[in-house]
């Protein structure tokens, strides 16, 4: 395929990221397997990705997450440094067939000044800059798309108007899915993801206490991949017990950590994941927001894990509910813990085989190419 994307990562994880990346994962991923496809692709990123690609344009040489919390004045011109890179690249080539775009508000805003054909993907709840989403313009070259039928639904006009459709997430776990052996299940039940008040973790608590069952929190606290980490950054200067996700950890998880019925064991290597994910009894997502993607809860299927959360956001979409797991109505705590011990029935090699069958990354590629030439001959 005679196809250049100039894939826009942004500036604040190297691709892939080391730990913890939900949009740095999704782009090494959909990067890996559009190259199998025989696509071309400039990614603009932070000197030190490692992922391979065709050509990889930087403005910084390592991430910049680790400012996002300090005040606006000082960090609002890190994005727009990096775009500034991009922009400059677009001006000085034609080779670029179209940008597909992922830097959160600043990446719409700069690239819809452009001629360039550019697909913005949404991985956030759009809810979040409605002041931004809901005036958009975006001129005759951009167009957006969700990673959910539910995000693209909380989603103002003028951003829906805008949209192509949405295209589920992948992981490479999915990958052969359905051919590996199913680990012997244990009695754990795991949490995935960020530890941050949306995710639920405190609730996870109550509920895995109630079902008496014992709990891994497996993922970061704000900066932080583990207990050392958290450690050495409370012995700093100060900042980190600043940062709202770490305030969360110390005053409503960390009390309950005894190493025994809740587990913290940070942010996990692949080969520890993938352990304590397919030996888990369930993985809990009780989320308390409408989360748009769910790389988590997908990533849970491909280990052969079943899924039991709350039924919001993207999580009936992506879950077989009777299937690949359970689902309560949101908020109500008893019915996730009936649903948690009613989820031994869920066969887990189901799990796996849809996963192969839905969530692999040459699945996610496909569809992006249809998104592709959509835009590309209707903006030209």
């Amino acid at each position: 395929m005679s196809l250049t994307v100039l894939m826009n990562a942004g500036p604040w994880l190297p691709v892939p990221p080391n730990g913890y990346g939900g949009i740095e994962n999704v782009v090494a991923t959909l990067t890996t397997a559009l190259r199998e496809l025989g696509v071309r692709v400039v990614m603009a990123t932070v000197a030190d990705s490692t992922l391979p690609v065709d050509e990889r344009i930087t403005h910084f040489r390592h991430g910049q997450f680790e400012h996002l919390l300090e005040p606006y004045n000082r960090v609002s011109g890190l994005a727009h440094a990096h775009q500034q890179r991009v922009l400059a690249e677009l001006r000085r080539r034609d080779d670029i067939d179209l940008v597909h775009d992922h830097l959160e508000v600043v990446g719409p805003s700069i690239l819809a000044c452009t001629d360039a054909p550019t697909l913005h993907t949404l991985h956030w709840d759009p809810r979040r800059h409605a002041e931004f989403y809901s005036a958009l313009d975006g001129g005759p070259h951009l167009r957006v798309n969700g990673v959910s039928r539910a995000q693209l639904a909380t989603a103002p006009p003028a951003l829906r108007a805008r949209s192509v459709g949405h295209v589920h997430l992948a992981t490479p776990l999915a990958d052969g899915a359905d051919r590996k052996p199913v680990p012997r299940k244990e009695d754990h039940v795991v949490v995935l993801g960020r530890i941050t008040p949306c995710k639920g973790q405190h609730v996870a608590i109550r509920v895995a206490a109630k079902a008496a069952l014992p709990l891994v929190l497996a993922g970061p606290v704000g900066p932080c991949r583990d207990q050392a980490e958290l450690d050495e950054a409370l012995r700093g200067n100060g900042n980190a017990a600043a940062n709202p996700d770490v305030r969360y950890f110390l005053e409503e998880i960390a009390p309950h950590v005894d190493a025994t019925r809740v587990s913290w064991p940070g942010t996990l290597c692949d080969t520890e994941r993938t352990r304590l994910v397919g030996t888990a009894r369930a993985a809990l997502f009780p989320i308390e927001w409408d989360e748009p993607g769910g790389t988590a809860v997908i990533e849970s299927l491909a280990l052969a894990c079943p899924v039991i959360g709350y039924r919001r956001g993207c999580l009936p979409e992506l879950v077989d509910h009777d299937h690949t797991g359970l689902l309560a109505d949101p908020g109500d705590e008893d019915q996730l813990v009936e649903q948690l011990l009613a989820g031994k029935g869920i066969d887990p090699a189901v799990c796996a085989r849809e996963a192969a069958r839905r969530f692999t990354p040459r699945v996610m590629a496909r569809r992006y190419l249809q998104l592709y030439e959509h835009i590309r001959t209707s903006t030209c």
